[in-house]
């Protein structure tokens, strides 16, 4: 077993002792570079599993690890403060995948703050950063957590796939992260669906599109765009600086037709290699014109079959065709929809007695 590469034992249960025990044994596997360790604490108590994973990532700390994927374990922010030194320390991890932990502002902090760490140690030692993707979705974030993730993203500036998906995070959360990716100029493929972005996201996000010339996939679904945000994102789209576009996920964000107009220009022009567009649940008809505009631009590239199925497009009234005057008002009102929407999720009873205490400790932590 001395040359053991990826261990994976997603879907098991593992308690403190059976932890310590797998950590003896994988501290001394040299050639090992994945742990994929998802859903692995179904069934054990809160206060187990700090301990369990401190265990493990003790061992991660003697292995070179390329990719830890601790996805689907419900630990919380005190899940975090066990990751903080492998995360510190680490000098190869390409691949974090920490997707529906319940990590909180405190945890989701906490784990900035270790890949700040990271990113310091590689700059002291003159290196680059190991990093290159991090999906952290499902975890409440919030905007609590922005400034600390947008400053580490900043700091590693070789990633290239980022996705958080279904955080919690408001439009000014969401322009402080934007801001952060922008520094990262290899970055090919973000994932921030079902957030709160409104038009003055929206509106960071399109600034931001010209530092990302690789960018591939974009998926901002469901993010409440709205038609003012989805005008600043086609038209900086149809500049021409994201050539190597491939996916586009648009879905339910309130746009309406003089956007698709403008992205249909895009796609003849330049966006030739779009291969995937999502739009429905938006405010256009399927009969519309621009939906033929539309297909017919996808269509001289080849991608026909780009467009996803129109069925559940939303209706505009007359009312809803004239722009709002009052910009913070418009968005005031969609911010406070997403908090009455996000409010009848269940929230751990972990988050509200811990997140606090945690991060004080992390403050008083030497990494």
């Amino acid at each position: 077993m001395d040359d053991l590469e990826v261990i994976k034992l997603s879907g098991n249960t593992i308690g403190v002792e059976a932890a310590q025990a797998l950590a003896n044994a994988l501290q001394s596997k040299k050639k090992l570079k994945q742990a994929l360790l998802s859903d692995i604490f179904t069934g054990r108590l809160l206060d187990e599993i700090p301990l369990a994973l401190k265990s493990l990532c003790d061992a991660f700390e003697q292995v070179d690890l390329l990719e830890l994927d601790l996805s689907d374990n419900a630990f919380g922010p005190a899940g975090a403060k066990p990751l903080i030194d492998f995360l510190s320390n680490s000098k190869t991890l390409q691949t974090l995948r920490l997707n529906n932990n319940g990590l909180g502002i405190g945890g989701g902090t906490m784990i900035a703050a270790a890949l700040q760490a990271s990113a310091d140690n590689a700059k002291a030692e003159n290196r680059p950063s190991s990093l290159r993707t991090i999906i952290c979705g499902r975890n409440r974030l919030e905007d609590g957590s922005s400034k600390a993730l947008a400053r580490a993203f900043a700091s590693h500036g070789n990633l290239q796939v980022v996705r958080m998906p279904q955080n919690g995070i408001r439009p000014d959360g969401i322009v402080t992260i934007v801001k952060g990716l922008a520094e990262c100029k290899q970055l090919q493929h973000i994932d921030l669906q079902d957030n709160t972005f409104t038009a003055k996201g929206s509106k960071a996000l399109a600034a931001a599109l010209s530092s990302w010339p690789e960018l591939e996939i974009l998926n901002v679904s469901d993010c409440l765009l709205s038609n003012k945000g989805g005008a600043a994102l086609t038209a900086s789209l149809a500049t021409g600086e994201n050539k190597k576009l491939r996916e586009l996920r648009l879905q339910y964000n309130e746009i309406q037709a003089d956007p698709i107009k403008t992205l249909a220009e895009a796609i003849r022009s330049h966006l030739d290699l779009l291969e995937v567009l999502e739009l429905n649940g938006n405010r256009f008809e399927e009969d519309d014109e621009v939906v033929e505009v539309l297909k017919e631009a996808l269509a001289e590239w080849g991608h026909e079959d780009a467009l996803d199925e129109l069925d559940d497009m939303e209706e505009v009234d007359e009312d809803e065709e004239e722009e709002e005057e009052d910009d913070e008002e418009e968005e005031s009102e969609l911010v406070k929809e997403a908090e009455e929407a996000e409010e009848q999720e269940p929230k751990t009873k972990l988050d509200s007695q811990t997140e606090d205490s945690l991060v004080e400790q992390l403050s008083k932590t030497h990494i």
